[in-house]
């Protein structure tokens, strides 16, 4: 009776087994082969997919950017707000990628002025570009831009002049206009094109270099500029020596003379200065 009933429950288990596995060799093959359809039916949707983008490059770029804006939104919930055109507005390049001579000149600028070297270097690359277009010494203009601003491109003088090149914004706006308006005057590249095409006038005037400087600040009726152009021409000729691969000295601790363009700085005697003489400078360029 026992061996029996032993048998019996050996035979009930042995068919439990065996259905279980038959239960779970079922559902496997049912889910690869669900899986199979899945991938299959992946594999199709990604070719039309493919085949619809191919055709509609209007549907894949508005798929790009909206791929790349969900992409930022994560990022930006990650680790913050980001930006990656900003690096695009900013006025800076790698002094390493500048010709040999004009390295020299942006890192005893920055040495000098304790300005980062990074956007003196776009300066210097800019001045030389401009300086070529222009028929004017790069040196000279970064000479005008230190001893104005000291290479502050948001400087202002207490009568108005603005940026790099202290150019009175109110007086030469037209200038400006061809740049978006006179909020241009804060974009170092804007102002030192305009503060070159004041300088150009001045000296087109004057007749000379020293003679424009001394327009340029203001004192073509005066007798005396107030050591305006010695500074700019001592800079200027440190520069040029620097460029020339001569090693000079600089003292990080100099104050650069802010004198704005085209109009006398308050800092002078203007008592002598007549109402007339005032207006035909403040309109040299008209």
């Amino acid at each position: 009776m026992t061996t029996t009933l032993n048998l019996s429950l050996h035979k009930c288990m042995a068919d439990f087994r065996s259905s279980t596995r038959n239960v779970f060799n079922d559902i496997a093959a049912g889910f690869l082969q669900i899986s199979h359809n899945s991938f299959a039916m992946l594999g199709l949707a990604l070719v039309l997919v493919m085949i619809t983008l191919t055709a509609r490059p209007d549907l894949r770029e508005a798929g790009e950017i909206r791929l790349m804006a969900l992409l930022l939104a994560r990022q930006e919930a990650t680790i913050g707000f980001t930006e990656p055109g900003a690096v695009d507005r900013a006025t800076a390049a790698n002094p390493k990628d500048l010709p040999s001579k004009q390295a020299a000149v942006a890192y005893w600028l920055s040495k000098k002025y304790a300005v980062a070297p990074e956007p003196l270097s776009a300066l210097v690359a800019h001045a030389f570009e401009i300086g070529e277009k222009s028929k004017l010494d790069p040196t000279l203009i970064l000479a005008i831009m230190a001893i104005e601003s000291g290479f502050n491109p948001f400087a202002q003088s207490p009568v108005g002049a603005q940026g790099l090149m202290q150019v009175m914004t109110g007086v030469h706006h037209d200038k400006y206009a061809h740049f978006g308006g006179r909020m241009a005057a804060f974009d170092p590249v804007t102002n030192l094109r305009v503060g070159v095409k004041v300088l150009q006038e001045c000296i087109t005037r004057a007749g000379s270099i020293e003679g424009g400087l001394k327009f340029y600040v203001g004192a073509a009726n005066l007798d005396d500029d107030g050591g305006y152009a010695t500074k700019v021409l001592a800079e200027h000729g440190l520069l040029q020596a620097v460029f020339a691969g001569k090693r000079q000295p600089f003292d990080s601790q100099a104050e650069p003379m802010p004198i704005p363009a085209s109009f006398p700085s308050p800092a002078r005697n203007d008592s002598t200065l007549k109402p007339e003489a005032v207006a035909k400078v403040a309109l040299l360029d008209n």
